[in-house]
C-alpha cells in the first residue's frame, strides 16, 4: 500500500513558476514509478512527468519538456514538480500517482495509487 499526498497548488500569473510536492508513504514506495498527471474538466487525465526513485530516471510529456522538472528527495520520499513559464493552458487539477515498478509505461490506466489532487490556476 502506498499513500500519496500533494501540496503546493494555488493561483499564479502567466509566466510565473510553481512547485508541487508529493509525499509518499509505505514500505514499497521507492519501488514504484511516481508520476504527475493533470486534468481539466471534460478531458482525460494527462501524464506530465514521471520519476523512478531507485534509478532517478525522469520522463516528461512533450507538452512540458523544457518547462517542467520532476525531482525527488529520496530520504524524505518526496517528489517535486517545478513548473516554470506557466500559461493558462497549464491550469487544472494535478495528481500524484504511483505504479509498481519502473516507468516503462506510465499511462493513467497503469497507476495503482493516486493522491487527492490539488488545483493549479494560471491567469493571463
Amino acid at each position: 500500500q502506498v499513500q500519496l499526498m500533494e501540496s503546493g497548488g494555488g493561483s499564479v500569473q502567466a509566466g510565473d513558476s510553481l512547485t508541487l510536492s508529493c509525499v509518499g508513504s509505505g514500505d514499497t514506495y521507492k519501488r514504484h514509478c511516481l508520476t504527475w498527471f493533470r486534468q481539466v474538466p471534460g478531458k482525460e487525465r494527462e501524464g506530465v512527468a514521471a520519476l523512478f526513485p531507485i534509478t532517478g530516471g525522469r520522463y516528461y510529456a512533450d507538452s512540458v519538456k523544457g518547462r517542467f522538472t520532476v525531482a525527488q528527495d529520496y530520504r524524505k520520499q518526496t517528489i517535486y514538480l517545478t513548473m516554470t513559464d506557466l500559461t493558462p493552458e497549464d491550469s487544472g487539477t494535478y495528481f500524484c500517482g504511483a505504479k509498481w515498478g519502473p516507468c516503462d509505461n506510465w499511462s493513467e490506466s497503469e497507476m495503482d495509487y493516486w493522491g487527492q489532487g490539488l488545483r493549479v490556476t494560471v491567469s493571463s
